[in-house]
């Protein structure tokens, strides 16, 4: 079958995520067929680097073996059983290698991350009216953030093409000011501007913290934002204000756990803990759904009770499905075997060496890195710059999906010297045809 039968059979029957399904006439999806390392395969056999991770999920590349070979062997043991009222092995060791990692507990799953976010909001939430804290039931958020479209998750969402269509049917919550580094003032430092930034959560808590359940944000990458990076200072800030007014600090690392800012979990570079932590995307490899939120045994305390409301009652079907975790206990093995946090470091900045062209482009602003994320903002770019630079860049063998005039590199962790020299030519070529088109 031809990739044009299977481009009108997807456009009559699926319904694609972030899509305006009526430019799919303009610019039809790409029908991939099978995938190999940080390459993508087509019909007709044309390679793409997986250039975002396909969605910032795939950390070890396409058919690991390692990983194959762990879900393989789950297989015939057991594909799923409800872990209410059941548990089993994966689950039991993951949850254990989870907390050790973080210096969190009792790991709550769900399948994605916006189900991260909602069961930590929940959680947080029942946790205070728990205690006799009923009151305390507002989230606040940062300006820009993304935290997932579930309505929960929306709520704490600040992009308008998300969330506004969906304004009334949304529980209130505050925005505070962002820590992105891109709105340094002039003559400012980048560690000043935190402070700036957390003065404002400090102003908004001095009046109502006793309202406030918790605040959520990206810790040093908003994603959505444009990859808006910031200082590891602005997380110590605030978990110095969530400790002084009694207000739980939620970490949602669904992007960028597991090694993606060049440490294994991004709390780590602000040398904080926080009260609960949303994890997904990279915790199977890219393999499979899940995502889990860790906290505290003082939280995890407060629902341990003989009374049934004051349990956290949530469920999800596939919570804790073996596959899924056997997947994760495989990514997590990866990790330790082959060093992959040197070794990233060492990829890292190899691209950076490789990417000055391109960093000092004309038209390139406020080129920036954290860990395995790089982004870069063009100037003076035309209306339709995303979707021009898709398309660009697809022909120099490349999947790259831009975030309005940001473009950003988000690759596997097993990119190689040479796939990085294809990467960097490759989006340079891109960037040149569309600006000079």
């Amino acid at each position: 079958m031809s990739d044009l039968d299977w481009i009108v059979r997807t456009q009559s029957a699926v319904w694609h995520p972030c899509t305006q399904m009526k430019q799919q006439l303009l610019t039809p999806p790409l029908m991939i067929t099978r995938g190999q390392g940080v390459l993508l395969f087509d019909e007709a056999g044309r390679s793409y680097i997986d250039g975002i991770s396909s969605w910032w999920v795939n950390l070890f590349g396409h058919a690991n073996p390692r990983i194959n070979a762990a879900i393989t062997d789950q297989l015939g043991k057991i594909e799923h059983v409800m872990l209410a009222g059941c548990t089993h092995a994966p689950v039991v060791e993951l949850s254990e290698q989870l907390a050790q990692l973080t210096g969190l507990g009792h790991a709550f799953y769900g399948s994605d991350g916006a189900s991260a976010t909602e069961i930590a909001l929940k959680m947080s939430f029942h946790y205070w009216r728990n205690v006799g804290l009923g009151g305390k039931t507002e989230f606040i958020s940062l300006k820009n953030s993304y935290h997932g479209e579930t309505l929960g998750a929306l709520s704490v969402t600040d992009v308008a093409i998300f969330k506004d269509i969906y304004a009334p049917l949304l529980r209130h919550s505050v925005q505070v000011m962002s820590p992105d580094s891109r709105l340094v003032a002039a003559g400012e430092t980048v560690s000043d501007y935190a402070l700036r930034a957390a003065q404002d959560v400090a102003d908004y808590l001095a009046q109502h913290h006793q309202r406030v359940a918790a605040i959520i944000v990206e810790p040093l990458v908003q994603g959505a934002a444009g990859m808006a990076m910031y200082d590891a200072a602005y997380l110590r800030h605030v978990r110095e204000l969530c400790d002084k007014y009694q207000v739980h600090l939620i970490a949602d690392e669904i992007a960028v756990g597991f090694g993606r800012t060049g440490t294994m979990f991004a709390c780590e570079q602000a040398q904080i803990k926080p009260d609960m932590l949303c994890l997904s995307k990279g915790i199977t490899g890219g393999y499979l759904p899940l995502s889990a939120v860790l906290t505290t045994d003082e939280i995890y305390s407060a629902f341990y009770a003989d009374s049934t409301v004051r349990g956290f009652l949530h469920s999800h079907s596939y919570t804790g499905n073996p596959l899924a975790c056997r997947a994760a206990l495989a990514t997590l093995a990866i990790f330790t075997e082959d060093d992959v946090l040197m070794q990233n470091a060492h990829k890292g900045d190899y691209l950076d060496s490789v990417a000055i062209t391109l960093r000092y482009h004309p038209q390139v602003r406020h080129w920036r890195r954290t860990g395995m994320i790089w982004a870069f903002d063009v100037a003076d770019a035309p209306a339709d710059f995303s979707r021009l630079f898709y398309l660009a860049a697809l022909k120099q063998g490349l999947l790259l999906r831009p975030i309005g005039n940001t473009v950003y590199f988000m690759p596997p962790y097993v990119i190689s010297e040479a796939e990085i020299d294809q990467l960097v030519t490759g989006a340079l070529t891109a960037l040149n045809q569309v600006l000079l088109s």
